[in-house]
């Protein structure tokens, strides 16, 4: 299951790449909200989506808002991924930066069921 992880923070998208990579996941990512809502559009949807808020071209919230708009993507479950979760929209699973890896692990785990 490919996961997707959309944030403007370069090494923090490669350690998180490398991490989940590790856990035997596929991962994707995008450096902005433009970038990602492409991804959406290629077509393999992800699993689950971990998504920064504060990010040039296309910030968190509005990606969100997109999503919610187009019923191919309304389904995928989000995790916010934020230093200010107070930006959040409502009723999203928000992760305040530095992220609990584990926790982060624990919760991707139960969007993205391994198979074998």
């Amino acid at each position: 299951m490919k996961i997707l992880i959309v944030d403007d923070e370069e090494d923090l998208r490669d350690s998180l790449v490398d991490f989940f990579q590790d856990e035997g996941f596929e991962v994707s990512t995008a450096a902005n909200g433009r970038e990602a809502l492409e991804r959406l559009s290629a077509g393999d949807l992800p699993c689950v989506m971990i998504l920064d808020l504060l990010m040039p071209v296309l910030d968190g919230n509005q990606v969100y808002s997109e999503m919610q708009r187009d019923p191919r993507f309304s389904k995928v479950p989000v995790i916010v991924s934020t230093s200010d979760p107070s930006r959040a929209p409502p009723g999203l699973l928000i992760m305040k930066k530095p992220v609990n890896l584990p926790r982060l692990l624990d919760t991707v785990r139960q969007h993205c069921p391994r198979s074998g």
